[in-house]
């Protein structure tokens, strides 16, 4: 049995006595200087298009009206970008296929501390063409943390699942994971799979799991009442090369190390 911890982060400014009267020192060169720096946070934006659409629907990112983040082309279906950008709160994203807006995500807050700032795109729902949002943040962890979301849109039902990589054998050890929710995973290469009500796997992909660092598991796809429609379909991202485990003293005795499942931090 698992015990689950909400998770609330919080930040702290600490100003010595000393700084509180004047906040400057001499230079070498006897003028005023200040011991006081302004704190810049790096925010990484990582953006996922979980959008169906045809070959054509792929979709590009715009800050504001004109700075276009995905300079290398436009993002196809069930791909992931990182982005390095300033962000502030009031900023806008703007998503576009060709010359058409399909949707504008606002940032209201922004943590204050490092932090990779996770949005998927994805289908409102069967009938209309219309999109909606995920967002969250994820957290300063030593861990490896694992995103899991579902942006599937139909009848068919599928639970997620973490296992060890099968390499040719039968997998070893199964754990159920939890749609809309953050776990924390030991470094090691798995499978990941969403598993049918009748037991058979519908959909699987690879994670290799490493410390420090932040994944996505998308389900993707929608039984669409008008055009085409999309089967469900696993996105993992990032996919790390398995020869970085090497350095890594991955522990064997568990294969889930649950820290905590969060509610989804919004940040617009």
């Amino acid at each position: 049995m698992f015990v689950f911890f909400a998770f609330v982060l919080s930040c702290c400014t600490i100003v010595t006595e000393s700084l509180r009267h004047t906040g400057q020192h001499i230079n070498r060169d006897g003028h005023a200087g200040t011991f006081v720096k302004a704190l810049e946070f790096k925010h990484r934006l990582r953006v996922c298009n979980a959008y169906p659409g045809t070959a054509t629907a792929a979709i590009d990112v715009y800050k504001g009206k004109g700075e276009r983040l995905n300079g290398d082309g436009p993002m196809a279906y069930k791909t992931c970008n990182d982005f390095v950008t300033p962000l502030k709160p009031g900023d806008k994203l703007e998503f576009k296929i060709g010359d058409a807006n399909a949707g504008t995500f606002s940032v209201s807050d922004l943590p204050a501390n490092d932090a990779v700032l996770f949005l998927v795109v994805h289908r409102h729902d069967t009938l209309s063409t219309a999109v909606t949002f995920e967002s969250h943040v994820f957290a300063n962890l030593l861990n490896a943390q694992v995103a899991i979301i579902d942006t599937y849109k139909g009848a068919a039902k599928s639970e997620p699942r973490i296992m060890d990589a099968s390499n040719g054998g039968k997998h070893s050890r199964s754990e159920e994971l939890r749609f809309e929710s953050v776990v924390a995973v030991n470094p090691g290469v798995y499978d990941v799979a969403l598993v049918g009500s009748d037991g058979k796997i519908n959909a699987k992909n690879s994670l290799v799991a490493l410390n420090r660092e932040s994944f996505v598991v998308l389900r993707t796809g929608v039984e669409a009442k008008q055009g085409p429609s999309y089967p469900q379909e696993l996105v993992v991202y990032p996919k790390l090369d398995p020869s970085a485990l090497h350095s890594a003293a991955a522990p064997r005795t568990m294969m889930l190390s649950i820290l905590a499942i969060l509610g989804f931090a919004a940040w617009a």
